[in-house]
């Protein structure tokens, strides 16, 4: 394939996440570069960075330069113009800010990633132990998970975390399908309040009645399990060109895993927990008794 007819179908992507553009054109600079036997060192050399520049490039971690795509584009090989100017075109498109570029001041770098491969997913599996997902936080309950990081941060900065949230709510009436694993703790931990947790879990039953959002409750006498290691979340996307991509959130900072072995690892933990958690119907009926207890 050509790098004239992929990138045909990058472009016909819809949602237009400068994210998963930018993702897209790394992808196609990683083949480029593979398919010559060219190192990342000498890759990078050409355009004056290091290799590890090459390696966040082609994995759609920081903008491109149009003169750097150039640059590498000549030293893979691709000097026709009908070739060279989709991909350009696409690396400027890619540099565009998303939505929550007005939340840039309370977004780390790494978490404005995260926000832009959920943006674009087409599917995210995830397994949490301390918090309900994301995706499925209550205004009220978000704000408490909120407090626990920034207790000194004003009233208009909480507002604003929390509008983030619930903005990126969004994806799940847009066709994001979510499948979720949630210890047995989270729901019975109280945050915020007795009345914050019977609201948290009254929206978890609202929320799974429909097709795309599945829950699943890990109790406490399943004992040790396939993802004893911590939460992590996987996210698959609707071009075949992205890999599937693996995301640990840490305190300060964030790992994302995109190759295949590492993904497929995570996976079948996935798989696993899936298996050894109560199937849907069984969680909706758990949760009911915590709502009526």
């Amino acid at each position: 394939m050509s790098a004239q007819s992929t990138e045909g179908k990058l472009l016909s992507y819809s949602p237009g996440s400068p994210t998963v553009l930018r993702i897209l054109l790394g992808t196609q600079l990683r083949r480029l570069r593979t398919e010559k036997g060219i190192s990342r060192e000498d890759a990078g050399y050409s355009i004056r960075a290091s290799h590890a520049k090459i390696s966040r490039l082609e994995l759609g971690q920081v903008s491109f330069k149009q003169r750097d795509v150039a640059d590498l584009l000549t030293l893979y090989g691709v000097t026709d113009p009908k070739e060279r100017e989709p991909l350009l075109a696409l690396a400027k498109q890619a540099n565009a800010p998303g939505w929550w570029h007005k939340y840039g001041d309370l977004l780390p770098a790494w978490f404005e990633v995260y926000i832009g491969l959920e943006g674009a997913a087409a599917g995210i599996r995830t397994y949490e132990n301390q918090f309900v997902p994301g995706l499925l936080q209550t205004p009220a309950y978000a704000r408490a998970v909120i407090e626990l990081a920034h207790e000194k941060a004003a009233e208009s900065e909480l507002e604003r975390r929390v509008a983030l949230r619930m903005t990126r709510q969004k994806r799940l009436e847009s066709g994001l399908t979510l499948w979720a694993v949630i210890d047995e703790a989270v729901v019975r931990r109280t945050l915020g309040s007795p009345e914050i947790m019977r609201e948290q879990i009254a929206h978890l039953l609202e929320i799974t009645s429909g097709r795309n959002v599945t829950v699943q409750i890990m109790p406490f006498d399943r004992g040790g399990h396939a993802a004893a290691g911590g939460p992590f979340s996987i996210l698959r996307f609707p071009e075949r060109e992205l890999p599937d991509v693996v995301y640990m959130e840490q305190l300060t900072s964030a790992l994302y895993l995109d190759k295949p072995a590492d993904s497929d690892h995570y996976m079948e933990v996935m798989d696993r927990l899936s298996i050894q958690a109560e199937e849907p119907k069984t969680t909706r009926r758990f949760l009911e008794r915590l709502l009526s207890g």
